[in-house]
């Protein structure tokens, strides 16, 4: 039996090398992937700190990871879409294409959805190789780098958030959380025509970079009274707000920031379990919250935005380790140090 190296969790805040069977090709339409780059994200790191993601629980040993980029080494007989050597991104979710959400459009929401590095649904992709369905592989031009195809992971998380927000054309919002899913909601809302976007965060040099990115105000709220000033500048109050944070107070601050009929998106993994609002502030003014489930039916026109270089993804991508060092990188991310923003895994 082939055997690869794989880094697995193995208890909390414990992340090792390990030998394990290298995957292999059983259906005709599975496609066996050369990993190659592997961006870390917020939930890998919660498994790694907390061991769960609430009812989500590790069981040891467990290899995370979802945002995945590689090279297609062998394909299945009925496989049309990729081929052997074709640099791919990888969409992290297995739908099974027959239940009624899958029916509905709705893969994402999938009775039978399995994830990649989701405990009790399928290991994650900090390892040599992968096999994945032929559905979850995304071929890349020449022009787009490996990083940029396992930063598309993310950055179509953002998209479905911002196209099931509001038309942005016109619109005024406020982006409350700057890390990774912040970043790729401000990069396609700009894109998309936004009027004017308000970013906050608790740290100054993810704000400087959502200001590079095309921010047009920034704001740390350790530092300032977020919900003052943005109403100073918008006495009219905002059409959407974006919480991509997960914390209460940031929760209080949305509710105030929104007008009459406007809408507040949830995108992202809160790190408080639960989240109060005020019933009072929301039926008066007829306050909308949508919350976001990962990237429906978005990866593609993520892409293809990274590759028609409607804005630069390479932002978010500040660190980089080898597999080896996987525990650095966690460390370096659990802790916010060194600007971290995104670490990314040569494999």
């Amino acid at each position: 039996m082939e055997m690869m190296r794989a880094m697995r969790l193995t208890g909390i805040r414990q992340i090792e090398m390990q030998e394990v069977s290298k995957p292999q090709i059983i259906e005709d339409d599975d496609v066996l992937i050369k990993m190659k780059v592997v961006g870390l994200c917020g939930s890998d790191v919660h498994y790694y700190s907390n061991g769960n993601i609430g009812c989500q629980v590790v069981e040891y040993p467990f290899t995370v990871g979802h945002e995945g980029a590689g090279i297609v080494e062998a394909i299945g007989a009925a496989v049309t879409r990729v081929k052997p050597g074709d640099r791919i991104a990888i969409e992290p979710g297995t739908p099974c294409h027959e239940c009624d959400q899958c029916k509905q459009g709705r893969e994402h929401t999938c009775r039978h959805l399995t994830y990649l590095g989701c405990p009790g649904q399928q290991e994650g992709c900090l390892s040599e190789y992968l096999v994945m369905k032929e559905g979850s592989c995304f071929p890349i031009p020449d022009t787009m780098t490996l990083d940029e195809a396992a930063i598309s992971e993310p950055l179509s998380i953002g998209l479905y958030g911002v196209k099931l927000s509001i038309p942005m054309r016109g619109a005024r919002i406020a982006i409350l959380g700057c890390g990774p899913i912040g970043l790729s909601v401000l990069l396609p809302a700009l894109a998309m025509g936004v009027e004017k976007v308000y970013v906050s965060d608790k740290i100054d040099n993810r704000l400087e970079l959502a200001k590079q990115a095309g921010a047009h105000w920034i704001g740390n709220p350790l530092k300032q009274d977020i919900v003052a000033d943005i109403c100073n500048e918008e006495p009219l109050l905002l059409d959407a707000v974006f919480e991509c944070c997960g914390q209460q107070d940031a929760a209080n601050q949305a509710l105030k920031l929104l007008k009459p009929g406007g809408k507040l998106m949830y995108i992202g993994i809160p790190e408080d379990p639960h989240i109060t609002f005020s019933m009072d502030d929301m039926r008066r003014r007829e306050i909308c919250i949508q919350n976001v489930r990962r990237q429906n039916h978005c990866v593609q026109p993520a892409l293809d935005m990274i590759a028609n270089k409607e804005f630069d993804v390479n932002i978010m991508a500040t660190h980089r380790f080898p597999l080896e060092k996987c525990a650095e990188a966690f460390d370096l991310v659990d802790n916010y140090r060194d600007g971290v923003v995104k670490a990314m895994i040569d494999i």
